[in-house]
């Protein structure tokens, strides 16, 4: 082996370039899109019918629609200030975001990274992990 570190997102080595990468929420995803797909829309409507959107992107639109657990785009940025709030890699909180966990067990079972580094240890570390979890709770609830 070359001596750099094996890549690990348990303990969130996910490489340099990843660590410094804007992550986005399947939800942040669908907004981005389904704007495009009204620009583009808009632009076919005026001034050249024959543009289509392509099978890849309305796929794709698809996708994040359906596994977009948040769809109003206040609560999506509500999300993003309170798991930013908890001091999350951007991986982690997009994970987070992505998958609403209900438990801190369910939460570090499926982010395991949320234990290293000593962020989420023991008991008090569980707590904060359910309140993060109850706040998102929240959000969704009043969406």
């Amino acid at each position: 082996m070359s001596g750099e570190e094996e890549e690990n997102a348990a303990e969130l080595k996910i490489g340099e370039e990843f660590l410094k990468a804007k992550c986005l929420m399947n939800c942040e995803v669908a907004i981005i899109l389904e704007h495009k797909y009204e620009q583009i829309q808009q632009h076919a409507s005026e001034s050249d019918p024959s543009s289509q959107v392509s099978q890849v992107f309305e796929k794709s639109l698809q996708y994040v629609k359906r596994f977009s657990r948040y769809k109003n785009p206040d609560a999506v940025r509500q999300v993003r200030e309170t798991l930013s709030r908890y001091g999350l890699a951007e991986f982690e909180l997009c994970t987070i975001g992505n998958l609403c966990p209900d438990t801190s067990g369910e939460a570090t079972a499926l982010v395991p990274s949320l234990k290293s580094g000593g962020r989420f240890v023991g008991d008090a570390g569980n707590e904060k992990i359910e309140k993060m979890l109850n706040d998102l709770s929240l959000i969704k609830k009043f969406e």
